[in-house]
């Protein structure tokens, strides 16, 4: 069974990722990532490098093989921090209901 994410419960992991947004983390914000980044593709935000070391996209996946992927181009980022913070709010927004500054 998929762990169910409590935003009150879970709240100082947001803090956690947002100072370590890239690397080892702790078991509990471990759980919480497996959660946001699991189930199914379609529609999943996803990062898209467009200039190796220099600009990400967000984008939305098709969720199927060969399909192309949806650039939203107008969220581009210069940082791959910056760009993983973007799509974690996405994501617990999308899994929580409740919307991250």
């Amino acid at each position: 069974m998929a762990y169910k994410i409590d935003p009150r419960r879970d709240r100082d992991l947001v803090d956690e990722f947002r100072q370590n947004p890239i690397g080892h983390h702790s078991p509990n914000l471990q759980r919480v990532l497996n959660t946001l980044r699991g189930g199914p593709l379609k529609g999943k935000y996803v990062l898209v490098c467009t200039r190796p070391h220099r600009e990400w996209v967000l984008a939305r996946h098709p969720g199927a093989r060969g399909q192309p992927i949806e650039l939203l181009p107008e969220h581009k980022f210069t940082s791959k921090e910056e760009a993983e913070w973007a799509v974690f709010r996405l994501r617990w927004q999308a899994h929580t209901g409740e919307e991250l500054n």
